[in-house]
């Protein structure tokens, strides 16, 4: 074949490529092989949907976690915002008691009663953090150790 500059060039690409043209003999698959594709199909729906229902499992557990971790944070962030401003309160009013002082025992006495009342707001703060703090620990571990309790069941009846 000829191009247009008049050099012979390659054939036309249009032209089927006889090589691969042939005729492929049709065979049966043997039942055996089919019986072995189709359980191996149905062996990994059943593998699939016990991965997503994990997968869902997890998602479930996590989001619980969460939540409970939120909600035990936001307790105890309002618990500190309320402790600040008892106590900005209660100091401001600690001072204007003492600008009312006018002997150097009346500020010893309002100084020891306010070191009193402030050991013991203090207190009493302390041990409101502790139980938020312990509800906040007890309710975002919960949803793990009833995930492993029921794990550790399943895998019983399973054995």
């Amino acid at each position: 074949m000829t191009t247009a500059n008049g050099k012979k060039g390659p054939k036309s690409t249009n032209a089927p490529f006889e090589a691969f043209n042939f005729p492929t003999p049709s065979f049966e698959v043997p039942a055996a092989v089919r019986e072995f594709a189709e359980k191996s199909v149905s062996q990994a729906r059943e593998a699939y949907d016990k991965l997503k229902t994990a997968a869902d499992d997890a998602t479930g557990f996590v989001e619980q976690t969460l939540d409970a971790a939120r909600e035990g944070t936001m307790a105890i962030s309002l618990k500190a915002v309320d402790a600040a401003k008892e106590n900005s309160d209660a100091s401001f009013s600690f001072a204007r008691d003492l600008f009312g002082a006018r002997t150097m025992s009346d500020v010893i006495e309002l100084q020891s009663t306010f070191a009193r009342k402030q050991f013991d707001t203090f207190a009493s703060q302390f041990k409101e953090f502790q139980v938020l703090t312990e509800k906040l620990v007890t309710n975002t571990t919960k949803p793990v150790s009833d995930k492993v309790e029921k794990t550790f069941k399943d895998f019983k009846v399973s054995a």
